[in-house]
């Protein structure tokens, strides 16, 4: 039998990268799931079949959050896997962050990650039973070089994982953060703040000797919305190679 069965999946941020790879892995697993994105995610959503779907959605935005939840429950039922995947990252001095960059950081990281899960933890109770699972970084650990918006909405999130697991327990609803290092996905690839010499020295760093691949954060993904992760929230999973190890 697969491994999630009967449930249905939102993916933010899920037109690309690790989102969409979330979005694969969860569809052959045996969920119903919706991706949703400020890009255009149509073709992809065809692609994967009929128990996928694509909305339009912009995660700061409260009412698209509140239409793609009612919509996701028309065509599916009630949620039971929330995937809030949804973020971006830029490099910049500490003295050259605009007030409209830190802004948007916060907006995107932040603001969705709370929405989501105040949005969407109501369908969960209908459907008693659900796994919040907010992807954070290590960044969410440790501060990085050149990163202060990012890495402040990163620990934002892993802190708000805590809280929702608490707040939710109760309703047999779990919440976990998973904190990926370098992964080879658009951010990391067509970043124009990332040239390829900066690639290979984030592999060439790595105990591992490479970045990740997508799949290899979904797989834990699939973990965290399956039964077999039941007794687990409120949690951080690291997946990055082993690079948090280095001091």
């Amino acid at each position: 039998m697969a491994r999630v069965t009967g449930k249905v999946a939102l993916i933010t941020g899920g037109a690309r990268g690790m989102g969409l790879s979330h979005a694969e892995l969860l569809l052959k697993e045996g969920a119903k799931v919706v991706i949703t994105d400020i890009l255009d995610g149509a073709k992809e959503a065809e692609r994967l079949g009929d128990h996928c779907l694509y909305f339009k959605h912009d995660v700061t935005k409260r009412e698209d959050w509140e239409r793609v939840v009612a919509e996701t429950e028309k065509a599916f039922g009630p949620i039971n896997i929330l995937v809030n995947n949804a973020g971006i990252a830029g490099f910049a001095p500490w003295d050259s962050r605009t007030d409209e960059d830190y802004e948007r950081h916060y907006k995107i990281n932040q603001l969705g990650v709370y929405l989501g899960i105040q949005i969407t933890a109501p369908s969960m109770m209908k459907a008693k039973s659900g796994s919040i699972i907010n992807i954070s970084s290590i960044a969410g650990m440790g501060g990085s070089m050149g990163l202060m918006a990012y890495t402040a909405t990163k620990f934002a999130v892993r802190g708000m994982t805590k809280v929702a697991a608490l707040d939710y327990g109760s309703f047999n609803i779990r919440s976990n953060s998973i904190h990926p290092g370098v992964i080879a996905t658009p951010m990391t690839l067509d970043n124009p703040n990332v040239d390829k010499a900066m690639v290979d020295a984030m592999a060439q760093n790595n105990p591992l000797g490479r970045i990740g691949d997508p799949v290899e954060v979904s797989n834990l993904v699939l973990f965290l919305g399956s039964d077999e992760s039941s007794f687990m929230t409120g949690s951080e999973f690291v997946i990055d190679g082993g690079q948090i190890c280095k001091i």
